[in-house]
């Protein structure tokens, strides 16, 4: 999902508690995993802004945190959340390139649907590169820690309705089956995995496409870029319902390092 256009949409994160089709439910299962017991350092690659970073460091009271995340505008906010819950002298957060963050390992990781810092640029629509992750975050792992891994999956056939809207190609993503076993290969540990919900994607795309709503709703109908960003509501709703839904997935895995 690109956004493309040239004038400013409402951030994402006033619509979306997380980037990632994930339930409350699901949240605090990741964090109680992540938490219990508590850690000493925890590594957020690709932490957005920060939302679940923050909650095991709200749980593990002992612990520090790192976010780090390309988007400047993400750990602004994640900042911002730190100070406002009291978390900011255990909590940093870096705008920079993921390979730029690799010398601190940690004894609690986060890495969800951020597996592209290791492989090829997005824009070039190649498979991702889950094993280079992978390998990636074994490394990010103190012996016996704890790594929550999230990716989006196959979860059905892809079919050209699908894939249209992605990258274009049916081996852009692995099946979970398929999935699990390079995460084997990675010498990392299952402990538990599942996938989001068809529920927990249709909260996701309808909040992902908020943003669209509420900036018609705050101006003019005849604004000069009303009809592109009515447009660009309409292409997004049409590639996740008559596309990808049910098509593209989101595994998450509770792992040991």
């Amino acid at each position: 999902m690109t956004d493309s256009t040239s004038h400013e949409l409402p951030p994402l994160y006033e619509s979306l508690t997380w980037l990632t089709p994930l339930s409350e439910e699901r949240a605090a299962h990741l964090v109680a995993f992540l938490s219990d017991p508590a850690p000493a350092e925890v590594l957020d690659m690709g932490c957005g802004w920060g939302e679940l970073l923050l909650r095991v460091l709200t749980s593990a009271p002992q612990a520090r945190g790192r976010g780090v995340d390309s988007a400047s505008a993400s750990i602004d906010r994640a900042r911002q959340q730190a100070l406002t819950r009291g978390l900011l002298d255990r909590a940093t957060f870096d705008s920079m390139p993921g390979l730029e963050a690799q010398d601190r390992p940690a004894d609690a990781v986060i890495c969800i649907g951020a597996s592209q810092i290791w492989g090829p640029p997005v824009e070039d629509a190649q498979p991702l590169d889950y094993a280079a992750a992978l390998r990636a975050l074994r490394a990010l792992v103190l012996p016996g820690g704890r790594l929550v891994y999230g990716e989006a999956i196959w979860s059905a056939t892809p079919h050209p309705a699908a894939t249209a809207p992605l990258a274009g190609r049916d081996d852009e993503y692995l099946t979970e089956d398929a999935l699990r076993e390079q995460i084997r290969a990675a010498g990392l540990e299952v402990v538990d995995d599942d996938q989001a919900s068809v529920q927990e994607w249709d909260v996701f795309e309808a909040g992902y496409r908020d943003r669209f709503t509420r900036w018609l709703e705050a101006h003019d109908a005849d604004h000069p870029a009303a009809e592109q960003v009515r447009r660009q509501y309409e292409e997004q709703r049409a590639a996740y319902e008559e596309g990808y839904r049910g098509v593209l997935g989101m595994a998450y895995f509770c792992l040991r390092g």
